[in-house]
């Protein structure tokens, strides 16, 4: 009868504990990345749905905002030119500039940011553009969103110098001077005169990386259980020859 390769296998006390160890953590790791994964894909259809729908009237609840972000909506009102705001480092097609958010003073009274979309560095001044700086009462179709957030290594917003790295609407309610809806609207690419700025700016589709990440996880336990193997395997070989 033929012995079994693993006839008389004894694997090491310690190297095999810290073995598990690390191989529960990378399983961990992969199965996190499986539901990151089914999360984005349920926020990138969230975002498409929300596109490809019928316009709505933006809400004017607070509660009802929130459950309509990433919705296609309707807004009239009239934009405050003199208190827009820049949001630095965006960039369109290899270019660098900003997004303009402009406060907008809906008919109904409350006040608003609209996201314009995007201006090269020399057409941030207002006056560069003076054609696109609508005035009197329209009415804005756009997407509801919640704005740029801050990451973990945003550098700071400057108010004073009116340059924006991320939306932080309490600082730009101060800034406005009145209160805001919790919602930026982003303008759909849609012509303005002049050409500037250029809409549609938000971003539907968002990378999802993370199947990838959890078969590399996967397969770096499945590397470690190898390594653990046959480094025992040749430590008995190297044993059994002494």
């Amino acid at each position: 009868m033929t012995a079994t390769p693993l006839l008389g296998f004894r694997p090491r006390f310690w190297p095999t504990l810290w073995t598990a160890i690390v191989f529960a953590s990378l399983v961990a790791l992969g199965s996190w990345q499986l539901q990151r994964l089914s999360w984005k894909v349920d926020l990138i259809e969230q975002r498409q749905a929300g596109f490809e729908a019928a316009a709505i009237e933006l809400p004017h609840d607070t509660d009802a905002i929130e459950e309509i972000i990433w919705r296609r909506v309707l807004v009239t009102g009239e934009y405050l030119h003199d208190q827009e705001i820049h949001l630095a480092a965006r960039s369109m097609r290899g270019n660098v500039g900003s997004h303009i958010l402009t406060p907008f003073l809906r008919s109904s009274g409350e006040i608003l940011l609209i996201n314009r979309g995007w201006v090269p560095r020399e057409r941030l001044d207002p006056a560069a553009r003076a054609e696109g700086q609508v005035t009197g009462t329209v009415t804005i179709e756009g997407i509801a969103t919640r704005g740029s957030v801050k990451g973990p290594f945003s550098p700071a917003n400057d108010p004073i110098k009116n340059v924006w790295l991320w939306v932080d609407l309490a600082a730009m309610e101060k800034q406005v001077g009145q209160p805001l809806q919790r919602v930026v609207v982003d303008t759909l690419n849609v012509p303005v005169p002049g050409g500037f700025p250029i809409g549609g700016q938000t971003r539907i589709n968002i990378a999802n990386d993370h199947l990838q990440y959890a078969i590399t996880w996967y397969a770096i336990a499945i590397s470690l259980i190898l390594i653990w193997f046959f480094w025992h395997r040749r430590r008995e070989r190297e044993e059994a020859a002494e």
